[in-house]
């Protein structure tokens, strides 16, 4: 009987298995007059709104790594949509090339923000989203994003940036974000100056903005990003290490703050 058990055990395990898939589409959009083509993840087997994250690339672009994160999101619950910063889903593979398109958006904070904004109402707006929990994550370029969108006062619960550049907010802008903020920074990384880390945390601490800033030692830029050393830069390079912590504060933060796993 005990060998039965087992065995019906394992098959309903794997029956829920087979159950669970982790959906995928492209949301085409639009902001202003330029079409943009972003990228949602979502488990189907979970049922009902959940939990929303909307997730920021690097400056190469929508590629596959940021599409790898946003489906881990959605295998741990969450509905996540990976916006498109640049149109038409492009990315690039060569560092002057995404310096080019990263440099393009930032010069024009109003349209940086905007197209953040416009990302964060897309994912509301789908079936699978709860619209009053929300997060904005991203990676380098895309960090910086999350937290511009956070300058603007969107309604996020949270917010959490990799390896990302940190502008700094005006005292109005500081004052209007409304989540709790993770900074995962790599204590080694050459691209972050100590100059730009302590004006964004004196902003954020004379608004009384919850922020937890984590230096990972021994990390430089690009530490989350397995094939970070492929262009032969010292200072871009992966730490296991570093990735791995940095993650599971992510999962801690967003339980927190937005519930789920």
């Amino acid at each position: 009987m005990r060998a039965i058990a087992t065995s019906l055990a394992m098959l309903l395990f794997t029956v829920s298995l087979a159950q669970a898939e982790v959906k995928t589409k492209t949301i085409e959009y639009r902001v202003g007059d330029k079409t943009f083509d972003g990228y949602l993840a979502y488990d189907d087997s979970v049922e009902g709104p959940r939990p929303g994250i909307v997730v920021f690339h690097e400056w190469w672009g929508l590629n596959e790594y940021a599409k790898e994160r946003t489906r881990m999101l959605a295998e741990q619950g969450y509905v996540a949509f990976a916006a498109d910063m640049y149109g038409d889903g492009q990315f690039v593979e060569h560092p002057k090339d995404a310096g080019a398109m990263a440099g393009k958006v930032r010069a024009n904070v109003d349209e940086w923000q905007k197209r953040a904004v416009v990302a964060l109402d897309i994912l509301k707006a789908q079936p699978q989203c709860n619209p009053k929990k929300l997060a904005a994550i991203g990676y380098c370029f895309g960090g910086s994003t999350a937290l511009q969108l956070g300058y603007t006062g969107a309604d996020l619960d949270a917010i959490a940036t990799f390896h990302a550049a940190l502008p700094t907010p005006t005292e109005e802008q500081a004052k209007a974000i409304k989540a709790d903020v993770l900074v995962c920074n790599g204590a080694d990384d050459s691209f972050i100056s100590q100059e730009s880390i302590e004006a964004f945390q004196g902003k954020l601490k004379d608004a009384n903005v919850s922020l937890n800033f984590v230096n990972f030692p021994g990390a430089v830029h690009s530490f989350t990003v397995e094939d970070a050393g492929k262009h032969g830069n010292p200072g871009m390079q992966y730490n296991k290490a570093a990735d791995e912590k940095s993650w599971t504060l992510l999962l801690d933060l967003l339980k927190k703050d937005l519930g789920g796993k």
